[in-house]
C-alpha cells in the first residue's frame, strides 16, 4: 500500500475513535449541542494539528512514532475509558436533556454535583469555551493518527505540502463532529429534528443496551490503562 494511500486509509481509522464517539453522545443528549459541538472542534483543530505538526517535525523515523505511541496509550485508555463510563452513567440515568438540566440545577443548589463525571458535568454547563476546553485535552493524538503522521514524515514532501496534509489528516479524523455541524449549517430544522429523533430512540430503546456497551468497554480499557502502566 502506498504511502499516500496509508494516510488516507488511517485517517478513516482515526475518525472512528471511541473518545470522540463518546464525547459527540453526550453533547447529543445535552441542551445547545450545536454550541457544544463548535467548541470541542475548535479544541480539538489545535490540539490535533499542532501536536501533528510538533511530532512530523521532530520525526527521525519509525523508532520515534512507536515511542510517542507507547507513551501516550495508556493515558488514553484511562480517558476513554472515564470517557465512556460516564457515557454509560448519562444513558442509564434515562432523563430527557430538559430533565437533566432541571436536575443539575436542582443538585447544585443541594451540593450534590459532585456525583457525576466530571466531563458531563462541564459539558452540561453548555458553554461552548468549556467544550473548546475539553476538545483541547480529549483529542491528544492515539495509535492510528501517529501511524498516519509517520506516512505523512516518509512522503518527504515540502513543509507547505506536509502541513496541508496534516491538516488533511485532521478534517477527515474529525467527521464525527463536522458532519453534524455542518449538517446545523445547510438544513438546521432537518438536523435539529434527527437529534431530536436520536434522543427519542435512545429514550425508547437503545439506552439500555448502549449503556452497559459503553460501561463494559469503559471499565476494559480502565483495567488495560492501570496494567500497562504499573507494568
Amino acid at each position: 500500500m502506498s504511502d499516500a494511500l496509508s494516510i488516507f486509509v488511517f485517517a478513516l481509522l482515526s475518525a472512528a475513535n471511541p473518545t470522540l464517539l463518546a464525547a459527540v453522545t453526550i453533547m447529543l443528549l445535552l441542551p445547545n449541542p450545536k454550541r457544544l459541538m463548535l467548541g470541542y472542534l475548535l479544541g480539538a483543530y489545535l490540539t490535533s494539528i499542532t501536536v501533528g505538526l510538533l511530532i512530523v517535525s521532530s520525526l527521525e523515523g519509525s523508532a520515534a512514532v512507536s515511542t510517542t505511541r507507547n507513551t501516550i496509550s495508556p493515558a488514553g485508555d484511562l480517558v476513554l475509558g472515564l470517557i465512556l463510563v460516564a457515557v454509560a452513567l448519562v444513558l442509564r440515568s434515562g432523563r430527557s436533556a430538559r430533565k437533566r438540566a432541571a436536575r443539575e440545577a436542582a443538585k447544585r443548589e443541594k451540593g450534590e454535583e459532585k456525583r457525576e463525571a466530571l466531563p458531563v458535568r462541564l459539558l452540561g454547563r453548555g458553554s461552548a469555551r468549556i467544550a473548546f476546553a475539553i476538545g483541547i485535552v480529549l483529542s491528544f493524538p492515539g495509535g492510528s493518527y501517529l501511524i498516519g503522521l509517520s506516512h505523512i514524515d516518509r512522503l518527504d514532501a515540502s513543509t507547505g505540502a506536509t502541513a496541508a496534509l496534516i491538516v488533511l489528516f485532521c478534517l477527515i479524523q474529525l467527521t464525527l463532529l463536522e458532519l453534524p455541524l455542518l449538517g446545523y449549517l445547510f438544513a438546521p430544522e432537518a438536523t435539529a429534528a434527527k437529534v431530536s429523533a436520536f434522543r427519542g430512540w435512545l429514550d425508547r430503546s437503545g439506552r439500555r443496551a448502549a449503556a452497559n456497551l459503553a460501561g463494559l468497554i469503559g471499565i476494559a480499557l480502565l483495567v488495560r490503562g492501570v496494567v500497562f502502566l504499573l507494568t
